[in-house]
């Protein structure tokens, strides 16, 4: 077997002032993304010397122009044989309930805007997403650690344990 050997990477959620909304890009912008034409969350990959709180922090800051002031881990997602290249991701997923700043307009990836969460099972969006979102804006505090398998870019499984 192989080594594991995941990209390490952080997801966040920006929650509006009255947490109904959160703010997504919808990714329009660069042709050869394999997230094109999809709302994601906000977040990238983790570099040599960050932590993931960190990583969290300056993806929000380069991405949407915002300083965090209260995040929650809300989960982990092992992705497997995800995207062009069926590589391995470890994301670590954050809820954002207050920020400082006002976010911007768009960044180099596509416009910003606010959603409404009850909606967003109607955005276009990765398949897997509507299996792990409900997790992020639920009541239960108890972080979530969910495994999702892909096979030719759709998730083949889901599963995932609270503690």
């Amino acid at each position: 077997m192989s080594a594991y050997t995941p990209i390490i990477a952080t997801l966040g959620f920006i929650m509006s002032e009255d947490q109904s909304q959160t703010l997504l890009v919808h990714r329009t912008r660069r042709q050869h993304d394999i997230h094109l034409g999809k709302y994601n969350g906000l977040g990238g990959k983790m570099r040599p010397g960050e932590d993931v709180v960190g990583c969290m922090r300056r993806e929000i800051r380069e991405e949407a122009g915002l300083e965090c002031k209260q995040i929650t881990l809300r989960g982990t997602i092992n992705w497997t044989d995800f995207g062009p290249e069926s590589g391995s991701w470890l994301g670590f997923i954050f809820r954002i309930d207050q920020f400082s700043g006002i976010p911007f307009k768009e960044n180099e990836e596509g416009a910003l805007s606010w959603q409404p969460v009850a909606g967003l099972v109607d955005l276009p969006m990765w398949e897997g997403d509507r299996f792990f979102l409900p997790l992020v804006f639920d009541s239960d505090h108890r972080v979530f650690h969910g495994h999702m398998p892909y096979k030719n870019g759709q998730p083949v499984g889901w599963h995932y344990e609270r503690i």
